[in-house]
């Protein structure tokens, strides 16, 4: 007998207009510039662990209790205007990419069968490409951010910091942690999306279509909650190393010479330990960011009448 020669599944993708983007665009901006906006007192404390020698024991607890008995309440909302103004053009420029890229990785793939059978390469890429572009607006403001956290008084709010900045040390100074961020942030990117993905995507392979079909809101805001807080986890563990170094850097330490050079010092200086530092208070905080950005990302696009994005899991056996 002839051998079986199966053809390949047709592929469909959507053909997302540019009012798709922008509300992809301005979906992503707002969930990440609210839960990131919402955990600045947890930034705050977990920035200090990792560049305060007087803090490094502390965990997120006491070390808040500390800066507050030292420096005021205020003090846990350093970096505020920073951190929302950067997480706002990072996250919609991200949620944004992502759904790009992976619409453009899955039409180069050309068939159902080959995008899914290569799915996480498609998640892969498109996180860190998605990424990447958004890390270009990103680093000036984080640097303000971390500058602003790691010197108390340094300036009064977002725009004299980022003056400041860029009066005393230049374009240079602004984006002199561009290389330490897109190793934080693109490992970031890539737990928190492909996690998320392949989270789904076993909590939903169990299922036929007409059970996912009749979920209830409750079913799904449990889903989507459990799975944002898993990528939350890998999210911080996978970028923690890097993120003390970005801490490290916008402060001004390790020595002179190229970035590089710079972080391979400043890594044996603080060693396997010290890398991961303020660990335990990133991951609580990473998991809140993650798991909320998800949920406030389909709300939003809902609310506006986006279309859901490109889906590539496995098929379940029932369907």
């Amino acid at each position: 007998m002839p051998p079986d020669r199966r053809q390949a599944a047709p592929l469909y993708i959507p053909q997302f207009t540019a009012a798709n983007y922008g509300s992809f665009f301005l979906a992503g901006a707002l969930c990440a510039t609210i839960t990131h906006g919402a955990m600045t007192p947890i930034d705050v404390v977990k920035t200090r662990i990792q560049i305060d020698p007087a803090l490094a024991r502390h965990s997120l607890l006491s070390g808040g209790r500390l800066i507050v008995a030292k420096e005021g309440p205020s003090a846990l909302l350093t970096g505020f205007g920073p951190t929302a103004v950067g997480y706002f053009v990072q996250g919609g420029g991200k949620f944004a990419g992502y759904e790009f890229w992976k619409k453009q990785f899955v039409a180069f793939a050309g068939d159902q069968d080959t995008a899914v059978k290569y799915r996480t390469a498609i998640y892969l890429g498109a996180a860190s490409v998605g990424e990447l572009f958004a890390d270009i607006f990103l680093t000036p403001l984080e640097a303000t951010r971390i500058r602003m956290v790691s010197q108390r008084g340094y300036a009064t709010g977002l725009a004299s910091g980022f003056t400041r900045l860029l009066r005393e040390g230049g374009v240079r100074d602004l984006y002199a942690g561009f290389i330490p961020i897109i190793f934080k942030q693109i490992p970031y990117a890539i737990g928190q999306f492909t996690v998320n993905e392949l989270c789904h995507e076993v909590a939903f392979r169990s299922m036929s279509k007409e059970t996912r079909a009749k979920l209830s809101p409750m079913s799904r805001l449990s889903i989507s909650l459990g799975s944002g807080v898993i990528a939350g986890f890998a999210a911080a563990i996978l970028s923690q190393p890097a993120d003390t170094l970005l801490s490290q850097v916008n402060k001004g330490h390790g020595p002179k010479g190229t970035m590089f050079y710079r972080l391979g010092v400043l890594a044996r200086q603080i060693g396997f330990k010290g890398l991961f530092a303020g660990l335990g208070p990133r991951m609580v905080m990473t998991a809140g960011l993650v798991s909320g950005q998800f949920l406030i990302y389909g709300a939003i696009k809902d609310a506006m009448g986006a279309p859901p994005g490109v889906e590539i899991h496995k098929a379940s056996k029932k369907d």
